[in-house]
């Protein structure tokens, strides 16, 4: 056990050879830790690295697609503008193909009046007809037997 003194330079030398101890045995205690905490950290580190780049890298190509994609949608973006210009003009042209109808319709409705006329004359017709083949028909039952029978005698 040391001199109780503290001004003692044994004492002193005593108590910084056991500060030093003390230190040493908490430096490699630390050792232990912090040099494979460091060489995990160096490892994460890289992995993480190679993660960013390989996302950087995968984005711009990714970019380029995109591009690329945008270029060829552009330009059928500008023909369907093309196309509905057209079918604008096509319709329009329709427009006035069904008001130019729709007066020559009113044009033909005296027409469609005069039409029904004729088809009642044609019906009226038609019945007239049919009379006079009935007529002729009984004509031809009351004068054929005895014009068969006068024709036997006639020279021509």
């Amino acid at each position: 056990m040391p001199p109780a003194d503290a001004s003692d330079p044994q004492t002193n030398a005593y108590a910084m050879d056991r500060l030093s101890q003390a230190f040493e045995n908490s430096a490699r205690r630390w050792e232990l830790i912090v040099y494979p905490s460091l060489f995990a950290f160096i490892i994460l580190a890289a992995y993480g690295f190679y993660l960013v780049f390989s996302l950087a890298k995968d984005v711009h190509y990714l970019a380029i697609s995109v591009d690329s994609n945008m270029t060829v949608m552009a330009s059928n973006m500008q023909s369907i503008s093309d196309n509905m210009g057209q079918m604008s003009s096509n319709v329009r042209t329709m427009a006035v193909g069904v008001d130019s109808m729709a007066r020559d319709v009113s044009v033909l409705e005296p027409m469609l009046t005069t039409m029904q006329g004729m088809d009642h004359s044609m019906q009226s017709m038609t019945v007239t007809t049919a009379t006079m083949r009935d007529d002729l028909g009984g004509m031809n039952r009351s004068i054929g037997r005895p014009m068969h029978f006068m024709n036997s005698f006639m020279p021509w």
